[in-house]
């Protein structure tokens, strides 16, 4: 019970500091989304499963699988290039090929590709899209996979 009072009386007091000094506290607010929606659009738009069966059954996109090598040998979507985030750095120019279509990053569970498609756009590459949820979303949608 103590403990709560002692959190009702931290809560009451940044409540009476957001009150006291609006302007900024309303100014890091603004700043605040501001940043998360730079963040977001620096990594791409993201697609769910079905989008990007529409993108690949009109072959305007190609997808960069970028999980690791057991992960991908598992089981990838038919087509997809792999080249792995670690060396995805050093292998920026196999995708140059690709700059007319839209590159669609991939990856286990969508953590990671967000991370790729930053270090994409830094390299030049500007069209790019990530798998909403990663491979794990794709195969919740029994959508198949490849192991060649």
């Amino acid at each position: 019970m103590a403990a709560f009072l002692l959190m009702g009386s931290k809560m009451d007091r940044f409540l009476e500091f957001i009150v006291n000094h609006w302007i900024l506290s309303g100014t890091f607010a603004a700043l605040l989304v501001a940043w998360f929606l730079l963040e977001r659009a620096r990594s791409g738009q993201l697609l769910s499963p079905q989008m990007l069966t529409l993108l690949l059954n009109r072959e305007t996109g190609v997808v960069v699988d970028i999980r690791e090598k057991k992960e991908f040998s598992e089981g990838h979507i038919k087509g997809s290039v792999h080249i792995p985030l670690a060396s995805l750095k050093e292998r920026v120019k196999d995708l140059e090929k690709y700059k007319d279509k839209q590159i669609i990053l991939v990856d286990k569970m969508g953590q990671h590709s967000a991370t790729a498609a930053k270090l994409l756009r830094e390299a030049g590459i500007e069209n790019i899209a990530r798998l909403q949820g990663g491979i794990a979303e794709w195969r919740n949608g029994s959508l198949p996979v490849s192991k060649k």
